[in-house]
């Protein structure tokens, strides 16, 4: 007979082969058949003597109990005889502690440092299933699953606070998780209260010459002000992540402003994403003058924000003297092509300015944007510029060129064009003495590439073209 049907008739299992993590994620499979819940208490991982009984209560809830684990460990592991009193009163205390979550026990240290010593001698497996049991948070079974990776993927478990006190417990002195994903676990400010504590003690183990946790997926927790309070103290204190993701988690003010302070003094972070949160003026500003004195940041999204021109401007404060950024993301915002111009002249504008990635593709730009880009990439032949243009842009751009072919065809340059129209030799000659010339010579340009034109040769709108600089700017 299996241990699962054992289980099923509330028998004790006592199988050496069984672990801790393959019978939670069998309960879970069991319950999730029977349309219930999986009630999970911290089942400690190893060889042990565990009951679980499937109660038929109204509803079909199923209820995962641990009755009893006694550890079974090899000669290699067996603690001596002065080691047991130790662990037993560690156990007792555990599950004294096993109450909610005040937020007062929790304030500075994540352990104390008797725990730490007791800790460091288990697994990371065991040491998360404790303080599961200590913190009265449920244990996911992808963390049992992959305790030994250096990638730890935890989206979308719903941890909450206390998950993320239990987790923060684990990882204090770890030195294998590398890159931490926790997108949509609503950790709430709380919960990253604990991350952020976790990983200031984390940063000590980056002395050593160890790893530590360089990539975190914080995105989809609705962290709002408080917790990006909390993230802005974390980056101030540079704990060493190159890759923050915190996507979709309402910052804005307060929370916004305080990110952006701790990001002027960072000198790790690579990668920040801020996509869809609620960044405008006040945040773009806050993040301008992080850019002003940030030497290490390379990508920043902040795509779909409420990014509008003025907001723009304020955001080009920085870019104006940064010297490391390369990628700026800034789809679905709500800036116009006078945005996109403005951000366009100062990254050109600024010689030192590393850029050579920007993403506006939902903003439609006008033919100066596309004049002043191909300027630009005179200098830098590898700026990648994604943006929208209509139509009529495009066919106005190309009112200049179909000119100087008809030109070319004629054996005529612009300047003997316009000398036959200037007969007192001034260099000068009118808008309209223009237009009628080249309709009269059945240039082939359509009213709005010829209106353009115009345009172009008498930009500040004198109704006069000096054509010595038209002959100087072609």
């Amino acid at each position: 007979m299996s241990w699962l049907s054992k289980a099923d008739k509330g028998e004790v299992i006592r199988d050496s082969q069984v672990t801790a993590g393959l019978m939670r994620e069998r309960c879970e499979q069991v319950c999730k058949w029977q349309g219930s819940q999986v009630m999970w208490k911290g089942i400690c991982a190893g060889a042990g003597q565990i009951q679980v009984r499937f109660l038929g209560l109204s509803g079909m809830m199923a209820q995962c109990e641990e009755d009893s684990v006694v550890r079974q460990l090899s000669e290699e592991q067996q603690p001596s005889d002065q080691s047991v009193p130790d662990q037993m009163e560690d156990r007792k205390q555990l599950t004294q502690g096993h109450g909610g979550d005040s937020g007062d026990e929790w304030d500075t240290d994540l352990e104390t440092d008797d725990s730490t010593k007791q800790r460091q001698s288990l697994s990371r497996a065991d040491v998360y299933l404790q303080a599961c049991q200590q913190t009265g948070a449920i244990p996911v079974s992808s963390f049992l699953r992959n305790s030994s990776e250096a990638i730890l993927n935890l989206n979308h478990y719903g941890l909450g606070p206390l998950g993320a006190k239990a987790l923060a417990i684990a990882l204090q002195n770890d030195i294998v998780v590398t890159d931490l994903e926790l997108e949509d676990n609503a950790l709430q400010a709380q919960g990253t209260r604990y991350l952020m504590d976790m990983l200031q003690a984390n940063v000590t183990i980056q002395s050593l010459g160890n790893f530590v946790v360089k990539e975190l997926d914080l995105s989809h927790n609705r962290f709002s002000e408080a917790g990006g309070e909390q993230l802005g103290h974390m980056l101030a204190s540079n704990v060493g992540i190159k890759v923050l993701n915190m996507s979709w988690n309402r910052l804005c003010m307060r929370g916004a402003v305080a990110l952006s302070a701790g990001l002027k003094v960072n000198v790790t972070l690579k990668q920040l994403h801020l996509s869809h949160n609620g960044f405008g003026r006040i945040e773009a500003e806050a993040l301008g003058q992080a850019l002003k004195q940030n030497s290490s940041l390379e990508l920043l999204d902040l795509s779909s924000n409420h990014i509008d021109d003025q907001a723009v401007t304020l955001l080009c404060r920085g870019l104006a003297t940064n010297d490391t950024l390369r990628v700026l993301k800034l789809s679905r915002n709500t800036l116009t092509r006078i945005g996109a111009l403005t951000l366009l002249r100062t990254v050109e504008n600024n010689m030192k300015s590393a850029v050579e990635e920007i993403d506006i593709s939902t903003v439609f730009v006008c033919e100066a944007f596309v004049e002043l880009l191909d300027k630009a990439r005179q200098r830098r032949p590898a700026l990648d510029v994604r943006y929208s243009v209509m139509s009529s842009v495009t066919r106005n751009l190309s009112a200049l060129h179909v000119f100087q072919k008809f030109l070319e065809e004629r054996n005529e340059s612009i300047m003997d064009f316009f000398q036959a129209l200037d007969k007192e030799g001034t260099m000068k000659v009118s808008t309209s003495a223009f237009r009628n010339a080249v309709k009269a010579a059945n240039v082939r340009l359509d009213q709005r590439q010829l209106e353009w034109l115009i345009k172009k040769f008498d930009k500040n709108c004198t109704a006069t073209i000096n054509y010595r600089l038209v002959c100087w700017l072609v």
